[in-house]
């Protein structure tokens, strides 16, 4: 089969996911699926064009809680993606609660009510998580209730473990972001396949798919196209604009070639069921230097892009 270029060759084997804020950005690449959270909204804010979606928000809630704004503009922009995509929009439970279960069944709940007041069914609403141990517990009573979750700050294996004990429909491994921190310590690699985030992101898949868990397996934080090209197959890949768009320039003979394949996943991984107990979780997730750092790290940035939102609207 023919495809005119390498994005196009990518979707018969992966389902394409925009990262981005930018409804034009959808428009243009025409993604099945797209994610929001505060980081994406501050970039889309800085062009003018969205500013009435913070002055309609402004205008429509009359409530004095900073957090009812800033929720109402998440789903805002989700509202208004969801009028150009066919599937899906994940939307983010503020990263301030991250180590608090309770508040974030409470606060997932909200934003399901949010879409609904806006006539979205919760069947295209995947709220975001980060993987903390009291975030998964929280994944665990929401998907419980019907409400599917995309477990983000996916950064080991343990992790990705117990988001699919506890019947996450998504998980967001991290690729660029593991390549990050192996890149800073000193490791050299010599081609994607060897590259640690790629190497995560398939041993995930592996032990995912060798277990028969439903869970979604989608990479995340890409730096360069060679990450992407190397985890064709996977469940879904979730890729910037600018990525999409050299995916999109690129000739598809570029040599791409099925790497994950849900019928053969193990291809050398180790797929030894673990054990995902709070005191093992907690254990494992200590021992793994990379993942507690880059974990720690994504919070604390997620929660200051969340208090650039919430400035935006007081």
């Amino acid at each position: 089969m023919q495809f005119e270029n390498a994005l196009e060759a990518l979707r018969q084997f992966t389902t394409v996911v925009a990262d981005t804020g930018s409804f034009e950005s959808l428009r243009a690449y025409q993604p099945q699926d797209a994610t929001t959270n505060p980081t994406l909204i501050i970039r889309a804010l800085d062009q003018p064009q969205y500013a009435g979606i913070i002055d309609q928000v402004k205008s429509r809630v009359t409530s004095k809680k900073l957090a009812d704004r800033t929720r109402a503009v998440l789903i805002a922009f989700g509202g208004e993606i969801l009028k150009i995509i066919p599937g899906r929009v994940s939307t983010e439970v503020d990263a301030r609660l991250s180590f608090d279960t309770e508040a974030t069944v409470a606060e997932a709940q909200r934003i399901i009510a949010g879409y609904k007041e806006q006539g979205i069914e919760k069947s295209r609403v995947l709220i975001k998580v980060a993987a903390t141990w009291e975030g998964i517990r929280a994944v665990r009573e929401l998907e419980k209730q019907g409400i599917a979750c995309n477990v983000t700050l996916i950064f080991s294996l343990v992790q990705a473990a117990a988001a699919a004990d506890a019947g996450a429909t998504l998980i967001s491994p991290f690729v660029g972001r593991i390549s990050d921190w192996h890149k800073k310590a000193g490791t050299v690699w010599e081609s994607p396949d060897q590259d640690p985030g790629v190497v995560s992101v398939k041993r995930i898949y592996a032990y995912l798919k060798h277990h028969r868990f439903h869970t979604e397996v989608m990479g995340a934080s890409f730096r360069n196209v060679d990450q992407i090209l190397a985890l064709a197959g996977c469940d879904l890949l979730t890729v910037s604009p600018e990525l999409l768009e050299q995916l999109k320039s690129m000739d598809q003979e570029a040599s791409l070639v099925r790497a994950l394949d849900p019928q053969a996943p193990a291809q050398g991984q180790s797929t030894a069921n673990l054990n995902t107990s709070e005191a093992l979780f907690r254990f494992s997730l200590n021992e793994d230097a990379m993942a507690t750092e880059k974990l720690s790290e994504g919070i604390r940035l997620f929660v200051g892009d969340a208090r650039k939102l919430d400035a935006r609207l007081v």
